[in-house]
């Protein structure tokens, strides 16, 4: 692939809030995982795992268990009940839409081990950053198939609630859900020009 078709691919990825109602072959879901799996990861410990959801009763029973810890995290916020039901219903309705779900976990079984709590933290990082790669490869692998997809970090807001339906190890840490289905409403593309987050050699310094 040549340059100019990579940037063409990246700059026209676009977050399909709302999915297309239609199917997505299990098998071009689980490609675009492998594509996930060949990200650059830290030490290559590949510190993930991929939870492909597409079973109608477990999609609805994870989405309902999420939605039961969001409705409280809302409620307790201070927005009124009422209110805070017709947030989460919509949010349930619209990730209902998805074809396939891809639950993103990480592990941290591979990676380094430390004594202090400092390196630890920064090894954790590490493991948070390869998971994020190895997902932006998702979304592009998706894209390049000319399906939708949304990323969502809901399961960081309900780690409990995924564990439970995906039966996940207690070791193991759901982070990011993956919608995928047709391309529906897609977010706008705008980003901020490069002179304004690229230095040269110094911080402030313009290209």
């Amino acid at each position: 692939m040549r340059f100019e078709e990579f940037m063409e691919l990246a700059r026209t990825r676009r977050s399909s809030k709302v999915l297309g109602l239609g199917e997505v072959p299990v098998e071009m879901v689980v490609r675009a995982v492998e594509a996930g799996v060949w990200a650059a990861n830290a030490h290559n410990s590949q510190p993930w795992f991929f939870i492909v959801v597409v079973d109608h009763e477990v999609k609805k029973r994870l989405l309902d268990e999420m939605a039961e810890q969001w409705l409280e995290d809302l409620i307790g916020d201070g927005v009124p009940r009422e209110n805070a039901v017709k947030v989460v219903e919509a949010g349930k309705e619209r990730s209902m839409r998805a074809s396939a779900l891809i639950v993103a976990c990480l592990s941290m079984r591979e990676m380094e081990t430390y004594w202090d709590s400092g390196r630890s933290r920064l090894e954790y990082i590490m493991g948070v950053q390869s998971l994020a790669a190895a997902l932006q490869n998702i979304l592009l692998a998706l894209h390049s198939m000319g399906y939708g997809a949304c990323w969502r970090c809901s399961p960081l807001f309900a780690p409990e609630a995924v564990r439970k339906v995906l039966e996940i190890p207690d070791d193991v840490e759901p982070q990011a859900m993956v919608e995928v289905g047709l391309k529906g409403l897609e977010t706008h593309g705008v980003r901020k020009p490069l002179k304004d987050v690229v230095f040269l050699n110094k911080w402030g310094v313009r290209l």
